[in-house]
């Protein structure tokens, strides 16, 4: 049970919101990529193939990003990736919807 009682000394009671959070800053979780490959807005396995086709483009040890937004990248770039033997870096959420993929080309 909850008692509501008058706040003290101008403090607000337990009825108000917590007090809003400056936004936290995000920190890149690793480098940046040479390549971007844009398939918003593209189906699977369209966003798979581009990247295939492009991943050559990029030096070894360099990563490069594929942004999709069909649902089924999510689980169909980090299984290309495992099948061809590259580095699965990381997953991210773009602000206009869908994801970025991030690989490291590993040869």
């Amino acid at each position: 049970m909850r008692f509501r009682g008058r706040a003290k000394h101008g403090t607000p009671s337990g009825d108000a919101p917590p007090p809003a959070q400056p936004p936290a800053e995000a920190a890149p979780a690793g480098p940046p990529p040479v390549l971007v490959i844009d398939a918003l807005g593209r189906k699977c396995p369209i966003p798979i193939i581009m990247l295939a086709e492009r991943i050559r483009e990029v030096p070894v040890g360099q990563v490069v990003a594929v942004l999709a937004d069909d649902a089924a990248a999510r689980t169909d770039v980090p299984a290309w990736c495992r099948m061809k033997s590259q580095d699965f870096v990381r997953e991210e959420t773009l602000g206009q919807g869908g994801w970025g993929f991030h690989i490291r080309r590993t040869y």
